[in-house]
């Protein structure tokens, strides 16, 4: 038998049993694993494939790691074709982390300073850079977010701000955002109408369709394509599954091209993609790979 005990991260006492014996061997082995995780886990580095901009800190990390131990792959230059990309990724999370440090009495003074600090590196970009111009990316001092700019003169509404919650998406279109059933107060149904009623061309690509869907989304389709938006579909016959009535429901639309495989023995088409367009080039794609699909 034995026992380890450990009284602190890096220092672990283990009972031998007697000499010679099994018991014996086998804490020895457990030893060489417990001091090579212990060494790893000193390092503080995970074991795999990185693709990560080595700054000072992590180079004074890896140089912690016993190289006879573990390879380390971090002599791989940074390409010039390249260097942007990793640079201002870089950059952006470096300056994200330093502003939420800003601190301040008041949220409207907090914003005000962060704008500042912003505003005062994109003027210290062109001191470096002298044909960077800095004044078309100076943000505005109150702080204000553009949610749209909206036909008037055509439009059937008249409160702006109830017609914009109901075509921008909760999950918004800066960021990305993973539906699952636990989204709280999020419908993946309800998404999708938004998306439909603030797009300008839609583009489905699914397995087959069911007519409940078609229930569920008619509306939202029939408004959006007779304000002139395009909407185009492929799916197939995979299976049988496509109800013929949903597809003749979809073909009855203006600005619609539905497209049907039937070649079903030499392709097995199984992807599921909404694709939403606008003209001011926002392209949202919501790829769907769990076992609800709203379209079949």
């Amino acid at each position: 038998m034995h026992a380890i005990s450990a009284k602190n991260p890096y220092f672990v006492t283990v009972y031998l049993g007697p000499t010679g014996s099994d018991s014996a061997q086998s804490s020895v082995a457990a030893c060489r694993l417990i001091f090579r995780f212990l060494k790893y886990k000193h390092c503080m580095m995970n074991l795999g494939i990185y693709e990560s901009l080595i700054t000072e800190t992590l180079k004074s990390r890896l140089g912690t790691i016993d190289r006879n131990e573990f390879y380390i792959a971090d002599q791989k230059k940074l390409d010039a074709d390249e260097a942007v990309h990793f640079l201002a990724m870089h950059l952006g999370g470096a300056i994200k982390s330093a502003l939420k440090l800003i601190k301040a009495e008041k949220k409207d003074l907090l914003v005000s300073k962060q704008i500042e600090i912003t505003n005062n590196i994109l003027k210290y970009l062109t001191q470096e850079i002298s044909n960077y111009e800095f004044t078309e990316d100076l943000v505005y001092a109150e702080g204000l977010i553009l949610e749209g700019v909206l036909d008037k003169l055509n439009s059937d509404y008249s409160d702006v701000k109830l017609h914009l919650s109901e075509i921008m998406p909760l999950t918004r279109l800066t960021q990305s955002e993973l539906f699952t059933g636990g989204n709280v107060g999020l419908s993946l149904d309800a998404e999708l109408k938004k998306e439909i009623r603030s797009s300008d061309r839609i583009d489905l690509l699914v397995s087959f369709i069911k007519w409940k869907a078609i229930v569920i989304l008619r509306d939202a389709f029939e408004e959006f394509t007779k304000r002139g938006g395009k909407l185009r579909i492929i799916t197939t016959t995979y299976m049988g599954a496509t109800d013929a009535k949903a597809i003749n429901e979809l073909s009855k639309l203006p600005n619609t091209e539905v497209k049907v495989s039937y070649n079903n023995s030499n392709e097995r088409l199984h992807a599921k993609a909404y694709l939403f367009s606008e003209i001011l080039a926002f392209i949202r794609v919501i790829l769907d790979l769990l076992t609800f699909h709203v379209l079949h």
